[in-house]
Order: structure tokens, then sequence, then C-alpha cells
């Protein structure tokens, strides 16, 4: 007999490849139960299971290729039979062999193959050298990412060269797979950051160090260039908490660009006083040589020789890194006198007086609050039941250096007076006495007290700053109650018909050359500055906003114009709330402001995490209502209703898969009443029956009353509704009760309550149909149903969940 004969006279599960043409078999008719009980009974048939499924492997190619293999089902199915007969694994001279023949097969081995394989065959026990062997073929055949996630998988990161394996990978447009290779090593963190930045360097060539790598797939030079590489550094940064100072070359390219911006705030939209730029452009630029000669380049370009040699005095640069006219205008300076300055610089303010907004009150009322003593009458008068604060923060810019700015100063405004706390210093001097948790008490119990109005402008940026400053005050944002957020007015101003921007200047930004003390154009007022415009006629002065609020002492101009943020606040709510009508708003405005901080405007791909309630989650808390959503909104709403109150339905499947995905889910039971139980229109569930011989006479009544060019009806009937049901049961009414019509025939087409019925809405020749008998009509809004074709289309859509008995039973089966 030949040894096929012999082979087939065994049971299926004795010989692997006999046991895989079963489960060929099963896998192509897509029965998995059966599939996964043979799985199991064969492996428990083989002499050696572990032996079996690389004999299946090493002959079928059913495991190749990317996705739900026959391979992966049968591994990941074994993996799960092992745990449950432990005693199959296999120890010592033949377990090596087993995972030789695996790394043979381990080539042409999709991703999802890996881990059941790396179980199965304890691959973590291999040699190493030989596993970074096998990484390393895969690696020089051009193999870059399988190579990269074996060594995951493996553990081998810590053996081998992070730029050569992580290089290939990122001109692949694999940053996630880098990200995943050094995840759990700080070390090689540290490492990959330090190759990136050398990688930035200005005499750097990309393209050069792609060369080195062969066979690349999908590589784009042009995308790998130094703005992404920069933006991808600050991430993991940020992401493994290194310190930025092993990023040197990033670093200087970031305080660069901070000192472009800075120039083009003050020489180009000139939003700047001299004084903050000054104060940024010096601590920007420290003591960093590289970054002090470029300041001079770009003092030359939009300045002049006698600014760019007063900067190189200041910095104290030596001659041979000067320009040659810089260094013969730096011999020839002489400390000059800042008169000039100086007054030109008043002049501007008396010019600022009259077109900015100027606070009504006295400067003695303004209060810089830097110790606990002076915090006492801060608290007398803003925690007050009825009080009304306008809030705001200034903090130090952070020109997009990572972490979240720490707040400097904290305004409250309140009628007459305005108290700035000084948060750094007060926090400072209560963790010194002990009493770190004094001043955010305070602070908390102004947000979360309902009988104080608090005003803002973008209050959960705010909000997440002082989180920043304090970690006692994280999560503030969930316990603020009876906060106005100005930003929704600029939102429902936006939408309202009225042109709000009208009056705001538009020019073009002035170029290089333009003399840098010409201040006679400004740029367009925005945010808070320009519905202050709209509201009470001239924009706030925003040119300290930038200023380095982290200094003190503090400058009167900052002083003034941080009382002003928060003054205004007060002066723009009073008069919105005496006639919001005259700027297209409600009248109801205040009730529709008064709740929780709103969402400040964010970078694309991220969204803010303090949500504002929506008016569905307000309805629905307020009402026990069920909220069915989909996608993003489905991520907000679930938090702000109760457990089990929001479910996130399916939009990709079709309306009926949704709504029986619904009825599963709430366990809802349908019957044949249910079907239209209420009305389309108004969702009332009360009707009148009406025969229709009845409604014959209505309708006619109708016509004679009205003429029969007449509509007849309060409201046009635009499509064909669906009958009712066939026993309405009005909410209310004992079962079986039926509501009947009543009244005399003619023209009095209406009921009990007045509501109007609207018998003109039926179509002509709907009263002609033998087998209409009734009509059923809402009793609150009047609208006239009828079985048509529509119910029967839905009660055979939904015949297979609905639960019939009785008449029901007789009805449905008619349909």
């Amino acid at each position: 007999m030949s040894q096929e004969g012999n082979s087939s006279d065994r049971p299926a599960g004795q010989d692997p490849l006999l046991l895989l043409k079963t489960l060929q078999l099963l896998w192509t008719k897509k029965e998995m139960k059966k599939l996964k009980e043979e799985i199991r009974r064969g492996f428990a048939g083989l002499e050696d299971p572990l032996a079996g499924l690389l004999d299946m492997l090493e002959s079928s190619g059913d495991w190749k290729g990317k996705g739900h293999s026959l391979g992966y089902c049968i591994s990941s199915e074994l993996q799960l039979w092992m745990k449950e007969h432990p005693a199959v694994q296999q120890s010592g001279m033949k377990l090596k062999k087993l995972q030789a023949r695996v790394f043979r097969i381990l080539d042409q081995c999709p991703a999802n193959l890996l881990d059941p394989l790396i179980s199965i065959y304890q691959l973590h026990t291999a040699d190493r050298n030989y596993l970074l062997g096998h990484v390393s073929h895969l690696y020089h055949r051009g193999d870059y990412k399988e190579a990269a996630i074996l060594s995951i998988k493996l553990k081998l990161q810590s053996d081998q060269d992070v730029e050569k394996m992580c290089a290939p990978l990122l001109f692949q447009d694999k940053i996630n797979l880098v990200e995943d290779y050094v995840g759990e090593h700080p070390e090689l963190q540290c490492r990959l950051l330090q190759i990136l930045d050398t990688w930035c360097e200005p005499d750097f060539n990309i393209r050069d160090m792609a060369r080195q790598y062969q066979g690349l797939s999908r590589y784009k030079p042009d995308k790998l260039n130094r703005k992404m590489l920069s933006k991808l550094i600050f991430r993991l940064l940020e992401r493994f908490n290194v310190d930025p100072a092993l990023c040197p070359n990033v670093i200087n390219q970031r305080h660069l660009r901070t000192l472009n911006y800075l120039f083009y705030k003050r020489f180009v939209e000139k939003t700047m006083t001299q004084e903050n730029w000054t104060d940024h452009v010096q601590s920007t630029v420290g003591e960093n040589r590289w970054l002090q000669g470029h300041l001079i380049q770009l003092l030359l370009r939009y300045c002049d020789l006698n600014a760019a040699a007063r900067w190189a005095q200041h910095c104290n640069l030596p001659e041979e890194m000067l320009p040659s006219e810089v260094a013969d205008e730096l011999q020839k300076l002489e400390i000059q006198e800042r008169v000039e300055e100086t007054t030109k610089e008043e002049n501007y303010k008396e010019v600022k007086k009259k077109d900015y907004y100027q606070l009504p009150i006295r400067r003695a009322n303004i209060h810089l609050l830097q110790n606990w003593e002076d915090m006492m009458q801060c608290c007398e008068k803003v925690l007050q039941p009825g009080q009304i604060v306008g809030i705001d923060m200034e903090w130090r810019p952070s020109f997009g250096m990572v972490g979240k700015p720490r707040v400097s100063l904290l305004q409250l405004a309140v009628r007459d007076e305005v108290f700035l706390l000084d948060l750094p210093r007060l926090l400072e001097q209560a963790e010194v006495k002990g009493e770190k948790e004094k001043v955010p008490h305070i602070i908390q119990r102004l947000y979360s007290d309902a009988a104080i109005t608090k005003l803002g402008y973008g209050m959960s940026g705010d909000l997440s700053s002082l989180a920043a400053t304090c970690s006692t005050l994280k999560g503030m944002d969930k316990q603020s109650q009876s906060v106005v957020d100005l930003l929704t007015i600029d939102k429902l101003l936006q939408k309202s018909s009225i042109d709000w921007k009208k009056g705001s200047l538009k020019v073009d930004a002035l170029p290089p050359e333009q003399s840098c003390e010409d201040e006679g154009l400004r740029q367009p007022e925005k945010g808070l500055s320009l519905l202050v415009q709209h509201v009470l006629g001239k924009p706030l002065d925003k040119t300290e906003q930038m200023s380095n609020w982290e200094k003190r002492p503090l400058r009167e101009e900052q002083i003034l114009y941080a009382a002003s943020d928060a003054y205004c606040l007060l002066e723009v709510y009073e008069k919105l709330c005496k006639d919001p009508e005259s700027f297209g708003l409600s009248s109801d405005l205040t009730e529709s402001l008064v709740g929780k901080a709103s969402v400040k405007p964010r970078a694309k791909k991220q969204l803010n995490k303090q949500e504002v309630p929506s008016p569905s989650g307000q309805i629905a808390r307020q009402e026990g209502r069920v909220i069915l959503t989909s996608g993003l909104p489905y991520q907000t709403l679930q938090s702000q209703v109760g457990e089990g109150r929001c479910f996130s339905v399916n939009c990709s499947e079709k309306a009926k898969e949704q709504a029986l995905q619904v009825l599963k889910h709430f366990n809802v039971r349908v019957t044949l009443a249910d079907i239209f139980s209420r009305c389309q229109v108004c969702n009332c569930d009360k009707y009148l029956k009406v025969p229709k011989e009845r409604m014959r006479q209505l309708v006619e009544g109708s016509k004679n009353s009205l003429g029969d060019n007449s509509t007849g009806c309060p409201t046009s009937c635009e499509e064909k509704p669906g009958r009712t049901r066939s026993a309405a049961q009005p909410t209310g009414t004992t079962a079986g009760e039926r509501l009947e019509s009543t009244g005399s025939c003619g023209a009095d087409v209406g009921l009990v309550g007045g509501t109007a019925l609207q018998v003109a809405a039926i179509p002509p020749g709907v009263l002609d149909k033998a087998e209409l008998t009734d009509f059923y009509c809402c009793t609150r809004c009047g609208k006239v149903f009828w079985e048509g074709s529509h119910f029967g289309r839905v009660v055979s859509q939904f015949q297979d969940i609905l639960v019939t008995t009785g008449d029901e039973q007789r009805v449905y089966e008619l349909s």
C-alpha cells in the first residue's frame, strides 16, 4: 500500500496536511464555529501539535498577505488551546529545532501572525544573536518596517543602532512605528532626539542621508523637511518629557522664528510697544552668539545702522562677528539720551486716549495685591451674593514653546474697582507659611458660587492655564457655575444679520523697508477688542498684551491694560443685557448665556476637553430623555447625561439596521400598535378616530363654507402620511378606550379644544378608497392620518421584531 493510501486511511486529525484540507474547506464555506471546533479536535489528535502547525504553514500560502487569514485563525486557536493543555509545550533541543523552522517563515509573515508564533514557539527564549541576525537579514533586504516590528516584538531595541533602524522608517513616513520602537526605552528616546536635532543643522543634507538606504518605498524627500522635523522633535520632547536642551539646533531655530515674529509684530503690524519688544528680544536671544548675530541682521533689515550698533553694544558682540558697516557705526556710537523716544511715546499715549477704550474708574481704585493682608479687602468685595465679576488673566507669551503658560496676573473687576492678584507671589508666600491651599480655595469659591456671576472671554483657555499654575485648580471647569463667556457673544453676533465688523480698518502689511517709526496705520481689531468696539464704540488697546508679565515690578502701562481687560467685560455685559435686540440678539440673553465656560478656538487636530454643555444635553437631563447620535458628538454628549442615556448609532449602517440596534440596546418590545403611535408633526399621542363617511361630511362642509378654491386648513400636506395606529390609546386613558368624533356636520371643522382639523389636506380620491374605513386626527395640531401604503412598508421592514398577539396577529398577517 502506498504512503498516500496509509495517510488517507488515518483519521484527519492524525495528519496535519489532511487536517489542513478539512480546515480549508470549512474556511471556504465560512463555517467559523465548526472550523474552530475542528482545529481544537484536530490538534488534540496530532502527535506533535507545534510541529503540525509548521507543516500546515509551510505547505500552504493561505497565511500570507495582509488581513485575516486561515493561518492566523489556526495559530490563534492553537495559542488558546495550549493554555488549556500546557503539557504540549516543548523545550530543549526539540524547541530549538522548531524555532529554526519558524524563522524560515518569518520572512513572509504578516504582522498579525507574529504575536501567536512568538508565543507558541517561545521565540523570546531563542539565542539573542540568532534573533538579531534574522532581523539584520530583513533589514539588509530592504524590509525596514518588518525588521522594526520584529525587533519591537522580540524586545531587541537595546542591542541595535537607533539611527540605523529609525532613519529609513522616517523617510517612509512611518513616524508612529518610530515612536513605538523607542517608546519603552528612555535612553533610546534621548538618542533619537539628538539624531533628529543634528538633521536640523543648517548644512545637513537630508537627501544625502536618504541615499544610504536602498529600496525605500514611498519616499518623499520634500516631505521630511526641517519644518516637519522641528514639529516632530517638539512633539517627542513633550511626549517623552525630555529636557529641550538636548536639542540645541531646533531650539535655536525656534528662537529664530520667535525673533522674526517679534520683528513682524513691532515693525509690520505695529502692535507691540518698544519696551515690550525690547524685553522679549532680550529674553529670546540671551547669551546665544548665534542668535545675537541673526538679531543684528534683522535690525539691518527692519531698522538702521544706529539701532544695529546699539544692540551690538548691548550684547557686547566682538567686532569680528559684525558686518563692517555696523562695526564702523559702533566706533562712532556714543551714549545718547532717549528724550526724543520718551516724548514720542508720551504723544502716542495721548493719541490712544482718543482712539481706544478708557477705564471709567480712578487709578486709586485699581489695587495690585501681592500679600495675604491685601487679599482680604478683595474677598470682601468680590465674594458677595449677587455680585458680577469680570475675570481676566495674563501670562508671559510662550511663542510656541513646549508646555502650557502659567498665570502671572489674575484680574477681578467689580463695579468701580479692579483687583490685580500677583498670583506667583501670593502662592509663594502662602507656601512659605504652610498655607498653600489658601489662595486656590478663594478662586474655587469664586468660580463654584452660583450666586456670583462670572464674566470672561474664552474662559476655558483661562481655566486651563490656572490648572497649569496650581494643580489644586485642576478640574475646576466642571465645578464652575453661573459663568458668562462673552466669546459666545462673538459667535451669536457673527450669526446675526448685523454687520458688527463695521468700522474695523483693514490694511495690507507694511513692507520690510517701511520706516519702523511710522505708527500711522494699525491692524484690524479682533477678538475681545473687536467686541468692545462694537458694543462700547472703541476697541481695546492691545499693545501691552505681549508684555513679559512675569517681570516685576509691573509697569504702569501694564497695570492699566490689565485692569481695562477685566473691567470692559462688566460694561459690555451691562449694555448687552439692557438692549440685546439692538445687537441682533434674543431678549432672553442673560438666561441663555449663564452656564459653563465655552470652548476657545483650538488647532484643527486638537479639541479642547472642556466642552460647553450642549442644548441637547441640557434638555435630555431636564426631561429624562435618551440621546441618539454618532461620531464625535457622542464623545461630548455621553458625559453630559446620566449613564446609559446616550447611545452611539453606527451611521455607516442603513436606517433599518440603525433602528434595530437602538431597539435591541434598550430592550424595546415593539407591537403593531406602536407603529406611528405618535403624530409625525407634533409628537402627540392622542387621536380622534373618525369614520370615513363622517370625514367625507367634514370635508364637504369645509368646502361649502370656505369655497371650492380654498385650502380650508392652516397647513398644507406635503407628503402622504401613513396611518398612525389602528387602535390609538391616548395617554392617561384605560386600555381599549377610544376617542370618537362628536358634534354635528357642517363647516365647523374642529375639536372641542379649538384645534382645527386639517381636512382640506386630504388628497382627492383618498375618501373613495374602499379599503379605508377610518381616519385618525391629531388632537394637538389637527393633522389627519390614514392607513396607506407607507404603513404596510414600515410593518414589513420590522416584521422580524414585532411582538404580535390576538387581533394584532391577524392584522399583521393581512399586511
